[in-house]
C-alpha cells in the first residue's frame, strides 16, 4: 500500500548561514512540497539551538500557510509545558481564520517529560546499565536499535537553566492529559472551570483545526491520543527503539471519537535521497556530528558541511552516542529509500509517513524531496 508522504521541518541553519537563510529556505521548500503533492508540512519547536530556527512554530506556520495554497500546515509539535492551552488555541485559531481547513495542531509533552527523566536519572545514579538493552533487533526487516538513555542528558546543568527560561518563575506544567482536554474544550466552546465559570477562545473556538498528539514511547502521549480518539504521530527518527511500542500502545488505547472511527498513525523517518547511494551517503555525512551536538546537551549546532564532518575525529563514546540514529537514517537512491520506507510503513502499519531531511546545502534538500516524491508511487 502506498500511503501519503508528509514533511517535518526544523528550519535548520547551515554552518555559515543565518536564521534568515533557514527561514527563507523553509518557505521555499514548503512551496515546492505543495507542488509535489506532499500531504502536510509540519514545523518543529526547538529552543536554544544555534542550528535550528523553528523556535516559534505558530509564527512559522502562519508564514508557510500564507506562502502555499493546498498543503496542510501544522506543528510537530507545540510543547505544551511552555504555554497555556488557551494561548495555543488562540494562536492556531488565528491562523485557521485566514487559512481555514488547512491547519494541524500537533501537541507534545515537555515539562512532564523532563521531570520524569530527572527522576529516572536520580534513581539510577551510580547504578550499572540495565541488562538486556545492548543489542539491536530486526523486526520483519525493520531495524529496532537499543534505547538511548535520555536520563543522562537531564544532568547537564545548562538544560535545567534553559528550561527555567521557558516558563514563568515557579510555574509548573499541568498534567498533559488535562492540557489536551482543555484544548479540546476551547476548540469546541465547552470550556468550564471547576466552579462553573465559562471562557471562550477568540479566535479559536469552532476552528477547523486537525488535532494531533506526538509521542516517542508507549507512555502517556500514546495513551492520551488513543483514549480521546485523536490521530497519533510516532517518532522513529528520534526514538527508533520504541516506535513499535508507541504504535501498539496507541492502538490498544484507541476509542472511536467524533474525529476518528479507527486509529490513524503517522510514523516519522530521517531521510536523505540523492541520485545514487554514494551521493546520498556523502550528503548524509554531517548527520552524526549534528546528532552528537544534541545528545551531548549542547543543542543542535549549525548543520555542518560534509567537509566539516570529515574533519571530526570520532571517539568510541561519540559513536555510541549517535549509533541508533545513524543506523536508522534512510540515505540512498530514490529506490533504496523508497524500499526502506515501505518496510517502515509495513511493519508499523503507518497510515502516513512523515519525512524529515537535513543537508548542508538547501538545493540538495529540495532535490531529496523531489526525488522521493518521484519514487513514491
Amino acid at each position: 500500500m502506498t500511503v501519503p508522504l508528509s514533511i517535518l521541518d526544523l528550519a535548520p541553519i547551515p554552518s555559515g548561514g543565518s536564521a534568515g537563510d533557514a527561514l527563507r529556505n523553509t518557505i521555499d521548500l514548503a512551496r515546492r512540497a505543495d507542488e509535489l503533492g506532499y500531504r502536510r508540512y509540519w514545523l518543529a519547536e526547538h529552543h536554544f539551538a544555534a542550528g535550528v530556527a523553528s523556535s516559534a512554530p505558530a509564527i512559522l506556520i502562519a508564514l508557510v500557510a500564507a506562502a502555499t495554497g493546498r498543503i496542510r500546515v501544522g506543528s510537530g509539535a507545540v510543547q505544551l509545558g511552555h504555554q497555556t492551552p488557551l494561548a495555543v488555541v488562540e494562536q492556531f485559531g488565528l491562523i485557521d481564520a485566514l487559512h481555514p481547513g488547512r491547519i494541524d495542531l500537533g501537541l507534545g509533552r515537555s515539562g512532564q517529560r523532563r521531570a520524569e527523566l530527572k527522576a529516572k536519572a536520580a534513581a539510577n545514579d551510580g547504578a550499572p546499565p540495565a541488562a538486556g538493552v545492548t543489542g539491536s533487533r530486526v523486526v520483519d526487516g525493520l531495524l529496532i536499535p537499543p534505547p538511548f538513555d535520555w536520563s543522562q542528558l537531564v544532568k547537564v546543568p545548562e538544560l535545567a537553566f534553559q528550561a527555567s527560561l521557558l516558563q514563568q518563575p515557579g510555574a509548573q506544567a499541568p498534567d498533559f492529559a488535562d492540557q489536551v482536554d482543555e484544548i479540546i474544550a476551547f476548540l469546541r466552546g465547552t470550556y468550564t472551570s471547576p466552579d462553573g465559570l465559562t471562557a471562550h477562545a477568540v479566535p479559536g473556538e469552532g476552528a477547523d483545526i486537525e488535532l494531533w498528539v506526538l509521542g516517542s514511547s508507549g507512555g502517556q502521549s500514546a495513551q492520551v491520543a488513543g483514549e480521546r480518539g485523536l490521530p497519533f504521530a510516532a517518532n522513529y527518527h528520534v526514538s527508533p527503539s520504541s516506535v513499535l511500542e508507541a504504535v501498539a500502545a496507541y492502538r490498544e488505547a484507541f476509542k472511536p471519537s467524533e474525529v476518528l472511527a479507527e486509529p490513524y498513525v503517522v510514523v516519522s523517518a530521517d531521510v536523505v535521497v540523492a541520485d545514487d547511494d554514494a551521493a546520498a551517503a556523502e550528503l548524509a555525512k554531517p548527520y552524526g556530528l549534528w546528532v552528537r551536538s544534541i545528545r551531548s546537551g549542547r543543542g543542535a549546532i549549525p548543520y555542518p558541511s560534509p567537509e566539516e564532518a570529515d574533519a571530526h575525529v570520532w571517539s568510541e563514546q561519540d559513536r555510541a552516542l549517535v549509533a541508533d540514529r545513524l543506523d536508522t537514517q534512510f540515505a540512498g537512491s530514490p529506490q533504496t529509500v523508497a524500499d526502506r520506507l515501505r518496510v517502515l510503513q509495513r511493519v508499523t502499519g503507518a497510515d502516513e509517513l512523515l519525512v524529515t531531511t537535513i543537508t548542508h546545502d538547501h538545493a540538495d534538500r529540495v532535490r531529496s524531496f523531489e526525488l522521493l516524491a518521484g519514487a513514491w508511487v
